[in-house]
């Protein structure tokens, strides 16, 4: 955090703040000062930077519809396993990055990750309040700090970023969830392992 900050601060030394909003600003403010040979660094590095948060996103992605398959609100298919990885579940997400990354342009992207990032964490954020001391749950050894003042105030900054956003992003991510609904109400609930447990 403290090396983004000041990361921040050269940078709008260099280049007033209303001009920085764009995907790649480092490279952007050094450009002006006619460091292009640094700029152009500072690019590898961040091609870099997004090819490992690609990968990232692909095993965590994969992990999760995986999960979400083999507890029945995707398809089975997707809770395949082979050779001790989600096969199904790991080349999905990597045919729908890999279409995203190329045809979706880098600002919009970079939005669409915020914003679902966001979303994520204040999910958990959230969830955390009363998740922590529910009875069905084994809970020892799991501290929040400052539970549960902590999870409301990061719920509430989760918020407050995603108020920062455009509404261009926010409408790409309203389509994405009514998508996520649609699969969920027309399959999902009714092949979950919670809804085959209420039939039993």
């Amino acid at each position: 955090t403290i090396l983004y900050v000041l990361v921040a601060i050269v940078l709008t030394g260099i280049v007033p703040f209303t001009k920085l909003d764009v995907a790649d600003p480092v490279a952007f403010a050094l450009s002006a000062v006619h460091l292009r040979s640094v700029g152009g660094i500072i690019s590898v590095g961040a091609l870099a930077g997004m090819f490992t948060m690609m990968v990232t996103m692909i095993y965590s992605s994969s992990r999760l519809i995986y999960a979400i398959g083999r507890d029945g609100l995707l398809p089975r298919w997707f809770g395949h396993v082979k050779g001790h990885l989600p096969e199904n579940a790991l080349w999905t997400v990597v045919l729908i990055i890999a279409i995203m990354g190329g045809l979706v342009p880098l600002t919009q992207l970079v939005n669409l990750v915020n914003i679902g990032t966001l979303i994520a964490f204040a999910l958990v954020s959230i969830g955390i309040i009363p998740l922590r001391r529910h009875q069905a749950f084994n809970n020892e050894g799991f501290k929040v700090p400052g539970y549960p003042v902590t999870p409301i105030i990061s719920f509430l900054f989760c918020l407050l970023l995603m108020t920062q956003l455009s509404v261009e992003t926010w409408i790409m991510s309203l389509i994405w969830f009514a998508f996520g609904l649609v699969i969920y109400f027309s399959y999902g609930i009714r092949h979950g392992h919670v809804a085959e447990k209420r039939i039993e």
